[in-house]
Formats: C-alpha cells, structure tokens, sequence
C-alpha cells in the first residue's frame, strides 16, 4: 500500500469514476483497478461495490478506509507545500549560548532591540564556560553561541564581531591608580592580581599581553566568573585586567578605578558561532544579522 494508492481510492469515492479517478491521477483504469484489488486484499475487506452502470457505491468498510486515508493524504499535502514554500515569518524560539562576561553586558541591548522588532519571538539565553558554548554549538543544542576569542573549528562558521577595551581594575585609592590617565603595562609587575581559570581563553590572552611587557604580577586568586572577580577587587584582594563593558556599573558607582593601558593590543575580539550546515530558523538569522548590526562595529568610546 502506498499514499498515492490512498489518494486514488479517496479521488474513487469522491468521483465515483474509475475513468475520472484515473485521468486524476494520470494512470489507466486498469491501473486504478489494481489499487482497488491491492487495498481490499490487505484489509480483507470489499471497498466499494460497481453498480450495474459502472457507478461506484462505498462499503461500510470502505468509508473507515476513506476517512483515515484523507487523513493520511491531507496531511502529506501539507508537508509537501511546507517543505516547497518555507516560511519566512520570523517567529519561534532561539536559543542562545553566551560566556558570562559577553552575555550579562552586551546582550541585553540587542536583545531589547530585538523583542521590539520581533515580539513573537522567544529569545532563550543560555550562560555557560567557553568551551561549554562550543560543544552546545557543536552538539545541536543551540542556535547561536557567543564567546570572546572565538577559535576556528572545522564544524563551526565564525562571525566576528567588534573588539572589547581590556582595561586595568583597582579598587579605589590603590596605588596603580593615584594618578588618572593610561598606565604602562609594566607598572604591574609584582601586582598581587586576581585572574580568570587558567582554561579560559581571556585569561590566556591577558597572560600573553603581560608576558610581552615583561609584567610578572603575582596570581593570588584564579575565578571563573567575572562578577566574582570584580567583588574580590572591590574588596582590595588585588587588581585584574577586565573588558571594559563589564565594568559600567561600577565606574558608575566609583566602587572600581577603571584605567586604560597606554600600550596598544589591550583588547579582545569577540564573535558568534554557529554549527556548520545547520538550516537557520528565519529567528535565528533575523537575531544574527541584528547581532552583526549592533556589535559588528568598534563601541564609541
């Protein structure tokens, strides 16, 4: 039994011709009769009884076939149209992946933004480590995933975004910060300093930064949330160097020192991930491209 077998008993019934039933779906008659024979011989069932001038009444039987076999050959219709017209209506669920220091205070911008253009949208955010986001990403089990360094891999497509500022953060009246203005990497040397986890990538790019202008500061603390991090700061446990939109609040607040380094390259690249090959919902390539709109550009300063 095959659907077009279903869909041309129900063309039988509603026409009541074989020859009509026939030219519908563009076989023979003898074609349409074989179809017949083939579904009562599985059902065990006559389906239909011919009337002395050919006519075609439905069986009892043949009305439960009938009605499911609609059923059946609706339903394939509409698969069919759906998957020959996608929709294009920017609706549904994205679901997002972010590190901590990209997610809590670049996002919610764009994501306002987004909500107001696409209320029937359903952002799912999602905060997870680095290397977390990438297997989420890898695995299927997010749409977008948005990190700092992003790093090639031979299953995800890259977009990169803009650079964060990396700044140095004291707490108020530390001696690295007595006067305002940009300070010399070199000035940290000797620096009790409070890092990211040795596994996190901004963590491995401040270490390369401070290698290269021979500051060889004192790790006393090693945290993996950037809030966490600046609370130890604050409460004079050392200094760190942090991206720069992490720190409004507490520029804001003066409850942190926020200075710029006067060498150049203090800064980190951030992007979005997206699994290669991956059919994006028309939501996710709508947030994308607003993404690329808002964050593809160097912040004003």
């Amino acid at each position: 039994m095959t659907v077009e077998s279903l869909k041309t008993f129900c063309d039988l019934v509603d026409t009541g011709s074989f020859s009509r039933a026939a030219r519908l779906n563009f076989v023979t008659q003898s074609a349409v009769s074989q179809q017949l024979r083939n579904l009562e011989r599985k059902y065990g069932r006559r389906l239909v009884e011919r009337g002395p001038r050919r006519d075609v009444t439905i069986t009892d039987a043949g009305k439960l076939v009938y009605a499911a076999a609609k059923q059946v050959v609706a339903t394939l219709a509409t698969l069919e149209h759906a998957l020959a017209h996608p929709s294009t209506a920017v609706a549904g669920t994205v679901v997002i992946a972010a590190v901590y220091s990209v997610g809590l205070y670049t996002l919610p911008s764009p994501m306002k933004r987004f909500f107001s253009a696409h209320p029937q949208v359903n952002l799912r955010l999602l905060y997870r480590r680095t290397d977390e986001v990438y297997r989420a990403c890898i695995e299927g089990e997010i749409d977008l995933g948005i990190v700092a360094l992003p790093a090639r891999r031979q299953q995800l497509d890259v977009v990169p975004l803009r650079e964060d500022e990396l700044v140095l953060v004291c707490p108020p009246r530390h001696p690295l910060v007595a006067r305002a203005g940009a300070v010399s990497a070199a000035s940290l040397a000797g620096a009790r300093f409070i890092a990211f986890d040795r596994d996190i990538p901004t963590r491995r790019l401040v270490d390369r930064l401070l290698r290269s202008h021979g500051a060889a500061v004192s790790v006393v603390m090693e945290l993996d949330n950037i809030e966490t991090i600046k609370r130890s700061v604050e409460a004079g446990m050392g200094v760190s160097i942090l991206p720069r939109p992490a720190l409004h609040n507490e520029e804001k607040a003066r409850t942190l020192v926020v200075r710029p380094f006067r060498e150049p390259g203090f800064t980190r690249p951030i992007g979005i991930i997206f699994r290669r090959g991956r059919e994006m919902s028309p939501a996710a390539r709508a947030f994308l491209e607003l993404l690329e709109r808002d964050l593809g550009r160097p912040p004003a300063r």
